[in-house]
């Protein structure tokens, strides 16, 4: 299957880093409402843009007249983004980037960007989720590596109890550790270049921050 990356533009904040236009280099782009604001900084042009469009201003709204918009009505079952990804979705995407969903004044947004893309996941998408500081991976049971720079800091929260938790390549290891749900065991850890993860059971996200070297 030929891969397709697709970037979702979302409306959390995003700082526009080099190590976010790499992530992103070559990818195609569905915007979801007013995440369109981030395409220019981010030298991207969506293919799509929809959404209810309550976020988004006239101005924003005339400085793209050259992508497709695809409205819905503000009463609806889904948030812009899941749409958006619905869409990437149906055009063939393998691999997701949801480019602002952390972060930003709606926690409920980040925290349901989070679940969907452990549902994403568990579906077979390779999916991140990045504000440009800070990162998220869903970790399900199986091995899995994390490309994050030498030093910089990590966590892995549990979203439930963890069995044979292990985390190799990092400043505090764990071998085939179990996790009680809501323990801050796996809080503030340090990558010493790629990090290997590995589960048997559970639900988890890995939160990186691949610019912040404050723990060594």
């Amino acid at each position: 299957m030929t891969q397709q990356h697709f970037a979702i533009l979302l409306g959390g904040a995003v700082e526009p880093t080099d190590r976010l236009r790499a992530q992103l280099a070559g990818c195609r782009t569905i915007a979801a409402d007013g995440g369109m604001r981030h395409a220019l900084a981010l030298g991207l042009t969506p293919e799509l843009w929809v959404g209810d469009f309550d976020s988004t201003d006239q101005t924003l709204i005339n400085e793209w007249p050259q992508v497709v918009r695809q409205p819905y009505p503000a009463a609806k079952n889904e948030t812009d983004g899941e749409i958006a990804v619905g869409e990437a979705k149906a055009r063939g995407a393998t691999s997701l980037t949801l480019v602002g969903a952390l972060g930003g004044e709606r926690t409920d947004h980040a925290l349901a960007h989070l679940l969907m893309s452990l549902r994403l996941a568990e579906d077979g998408w390779s999916v991140m989720l990045t504000s440009g500081t800070e990162e998220a991976y869903p970790i399900l049971p199986g091995q899995h590596t994390i490309d994050l720079p030498d030093g910089s800091l990590f966590s892995v929260p549990g979203l439930t109890a963890l069995d044979a938790l292990t985390l190799g390549n990092v400043g505090y290891p764990l071998t085939r550790f179990d996790l009680a749900f809501g323990s801050s065991r796996t809080i503030s850890n340090i990558a010493r270049g790629p990090v290997r993860v590995s589960l048997d059971a559970g639900r988890a996200v890995l939160l990186a921050r691949p610019h912040d070297f404050s723990g060594h």
